[in-house]
């Protein structure tokens, strides 16, 4: 049953509250068992009449429901004014994602060339991601879904590629002036070829190229790996250079000649990727400033796999402007048309 409540279409006001919260734990990086939990009370509720769902929340009778527990109980009697707002309220403040000297680089910041739907191991739509990502601000954003041979990411297939391209096709004419750019995030295999024919990679705007596997080869054979990649004319960003984790399960970066590989980046323009989710940091300072001591182009990406965490470009604005990275040298600072040049697309 539709969970629609008002003439004006505007989602119920328990839709309203719990999409926000699942905004918000997104947006904290929360453990995926409290977002499920949050995701799944959700859609108990869509399946009730909402003025059914309405009526329970004012009798105090949600958690009667299976699936239903403490807090989304106590979110949905808050969205109707029946309970206080103290859980989504704290949320709000405690998941704000901190703007510091990067504030002016953001404001300039035009689009996204990294992010993930439920093409692949994303946990929204490429609709919501697009509705957050204009939300934000952005004039586009780039789906790079993840190539197929990251099976555990379910990733696409040429088949689904096409079949994704075709959905793009269709809410860019619905989204209009916003718009989704066609991408990949295409796996760098060991000998540095990519995951998907050539062909196929010329009908993308935007390719992300990372290494998921056997991050841990020899120095010299990673470097090779690297510089294969980046020197392909359908490559435009090299994604989470290091493969490093710094939280929760920290992992070591994988080891390569930088000086090699950034040397690479700057003669073929790919540009190396900024990735701003907190566990990964990626690259490390010392690296992102030797990359632009050879000329890189850099791309400051969410690598965002639900909505609420498209806001952590913030923290790579942050880096950037700290270390002094122009935005002139920032390819998402350009329009999507001047980005598309720049790509030859």
């Amino acid at each position: 049953m539709a969970q629609t409540a008002s003439a004006d279409s505007s989602p119920a006001p328990y839709r309203q509250a719990l999409d926000r919260v699942i905004y918000l734990l997104d947006r904290d990086l929360a453990p995926v068992q409290k977002v499920r939990a949050f995701l799944r009370g959700r859609t108990i509720l869509d399946g009730l009449d909402p003025g059914d769902v309405e009526r329970l929340a004012l009798a105090g009778r949600l958690s009667s429901l299976d699936g239903i527990g403490p807090s989304i109980d106590a979110v949905v009697r808050g969205a109707y004014g029946a309970g206080p707002t103290a859980y989504l309220d704290g949320l709000e403040a405690s998941t704000e994602v901190p703007l510091g000297p990067g504030a002016e680089l953001r404001a300039r910041l035009q689009g996204d060339c990294h992010s993930h739907s439920t093409w692949s191991d994303g946990g929204a739509e490429l609709r919501a991601m697009a509705e957050a990502a204009m939300a934000l601000g952005h004039e586009y954003l780039v789906a790079t879904d993840h190539s197929a041979r990251l099976t555990v990411a379910k990733g696409l297939s040429p088949e689904r590629l096409a079949d994704q391209l075709v959905e793009i096709e269709a809410l860019n004419e619905e989204l209009a002036p916003f718009r989704i750019l066609t991408g990949m995030e295409v796996d760098i295999l060991a000998d540095g070829t990519l995951d998907l024919p050539d062909e196929l990679l010329a009908r993308l705007d935007v390719v992300v190229a990372s290494v998921h596997y056997k991050i841990h080869q020899p120095e010299r054979e990673m470097t090779r790996r690297l510089v294969t990649a980046v020197a392909n004319p359908h490559v435009d960003i090299l994604g989470h250079c290091t493969n490093r984790k710094v939280l929760n399960k920290p992992r070591k970066p994988s080891t390569f000649d930088a000086d090699y590989v950034f040397a690479a980046c700057a003669r073929f323009d790919t540009a190396v990727e900024i990735n701003c989710r907190p566990e990964r940091q990626d690259p490390p300072d010392e690296l992102l400033a030797l990359a632009c001591e050879w000329d890189c182009r850099i791309s400051i990406d969410s690598d965002a796999h639900a909505p609420g965490q498209l806001e952590w470009v913030n923290y790579g604005c942050d880096r950037a402007a700290e270390l002094g990275i122009e935005p002139e040298r920032i390819i998402n600072t350009r329009t999507a048309d001047d980005l598309l040049a720049l790509c030859n697309r």
